[in-house]
């Protein structure tokens, strides 16, 4: 335990500082109104009550499957990069052999680097959870809209329907609890690339962090697609 040095307890600490403090601001925090979850959200639930007024629902069935395609394509990316992990596991002293003969010196030893590496795999199990999550949240989702009455070619007021828009309710709650979890797994993405620098020096991993979060920051709040969702055209 001597090995870890004060500058890497405390970029862990600001790892986990950056990543569990911008999830909060992001879903509890006080701007969370004005950020790009909150504008999507309104969309997402709008599209459920518009799917009310469709006869046909062959659109709606394809949007989804697109959501569902996305969360299926990072859940195996995940299992596919802790494999990754899992196999550099076994190459560490390669790895270390490797390292010392670097002109910079990382302070890594072989239990460190092992301790890096099995964080890394945490991270990204964590990923393939929250994406697994969102794939079986979109298929409930899925069949909401299976189960929501059709409404009558000749009545589109059908569409107001307690019956109807009590479903629709449901799933434009479900759809965005799926694409929470989503986004959820896209931050342990990034802040799993951010951990990668670890590897390379503390310091590479602070300034890694920080980056992070301030690109975040600028798509969740000033980006111009908000803008866009926000009606701002320009």
């Amino acid at each position: 335990m001597n090995d870890v040095s004060t500058l890497d307890y405390i970029s862990f600490a600001w790892f986990l500082f950056c990543w569990f403090g911008y999830a909060f601001y992001v879903e509890y925090g006080p701007q969370k109104t004005k950020g790009m979850y909150h504008a999507l959200s309104t969309y997402r639930r709008r599209w459920m009550f518009e799917m009310l007024k469709r006869e046909n629902r062959i659109l709606d069935s394809t949007l989804m499957g697109n959501l569902l395609n996305a969360a299926v394509f990072f859940a195996s990316t995940s299992i596919f990069v802790v494999g990754g992990l899992i196999a550099v596991l076994g190459a560490t002293d390669q790895v270390t052999a490797l390292l010392d003969e670097l002109p910079v010196d990382v302070g890594t030893t072989r239990w460190i680097w092992e301790a890096k590496i099995l964080i890394l795999v945490t991270i990204f199990i964590y990923g393939f959870f929250k994406f697994a999550w969102s794939v079986r949240l979109f298929n409930y989702c899925s069949i909401l809209i299976g189960a929501t009455p059709m409404t009558p070619k000749n009545d589109p007021s059908a569409g107001d329907d307690p019956e109807r828009q009590e479903t629709a309710e449901k799933a434009g709650r479900i759809i965005d609890l799926a694409s929470q979890h989503f986004q959820r797994g896209m931050r342990a993405y990034f802040f799993g690339l951010a951990a990668l620098g670890w590897l390379v020096h503390s310091t590479v991993f602070i300034v890694a962090c920080t980056w992070v979060v301030l690109v975040l920051y600028r798509r969740d709040f000033h980006s111009r697609s908000l803008r866009v969702f926000q009606g701002e055209l320009d």
